[in-house]
């Protein structure tokens, strides 16, 4: 769960800056110990097998760099709306292909060495990193979430599973929740329908907290 701060920010569980210390952790370190690269595939393996299930809701709750973008790097990040073209479906498809391909090649390099898997695997996250650390700090905390290759994975294996429930009736189309999308997702363009329509949801809960109407209810719940 998250609070509101004096300052009309919400306050991220206290957990998610113990899973964000991990992100600075083996970015710092990794260079020196590169088994702590295998943080990387983990997270990915993690978030492909609970995707299946759950859609984005790894992303939104357990994911460490997601984490960091919603504590550390929320120190100091804006709150411009993302721009469509960075959650483009084949903008993201380029860039899923791109850094997987990448990633292959750079471990066939070595494909005996678990010192090199790690290397690849801590470059892989220094150099998503330092294009996600400018998105955040310029539009909104998790600018990069909204094109993350791990993410358009979650969104294809499951992202249409447990919906949030959206009550056309009670909704006003105030544009709260929109404004606290972590992602600045259309949060109400399907409303009629019942649910958040779109499957890049991370299911974080903050549109149903500042909705003035009670219109948004998680999964398995009645509206």
């Amino acid at each position: 769960m998250v609070a509101k701060n004096l300052s009309g920010r919400f306050k991220p569980a206290g957990y998610k800056w113990y899973l964000g210390l991990v992100v600075v952790l083996v970015l710092a370190l990794g260079w020196a110990y590169p088994l702590l690269g295998f943080v990387v595939p983990l997270v990915m393996l993690t978030a492909m097998v609970t995707g299946v299930f759950r859609g984005r809701h790894f992303c939104g709750h357990h994911c460490p760099r997601g984490s960091f973008f919603d504590t550390w790097l929320a120190l100091a990040g804006r709150r411009r709306a993302i721009p469509f073209w960075l959650r483009d479906l084949r903008w993201r498809l380029v860039l899923l292909i791109g850094t997987m391909s990448f990633m292959v090649w750079r471990l066939s390099a070595n494909p005996t060495d678990p010192l090199h898997w790690g290397r690849v695997f801590w470059q892989m996250c220094v150099l998503t990193t330092v294009v996600g650390v400018p998105l955040g700090l310029y539009f909104r905390p998790r600018a990069w979430c909204a094109m993350c290759p791990m993410g358009t994975m979650q969104l294809a294996l499951g992202g249409h599973r447990r919906r949030w429930h959206l009550d056309a009736e009670r909704c006003v189309s105030c544009g709260a929740c929109q404004k606290v999308c972590p992602l600045s997702l259309p949060v109400t363009a399907a409303k009629e329908a019942g649910h958040i329509g779109s499957p890049d949801c991370l299911k974080c809960g903050l549109c149903a907290q500042v909705c003035p109407r009670g219109a948004i209810q998680p999964p398995g719940s009645a509206v």
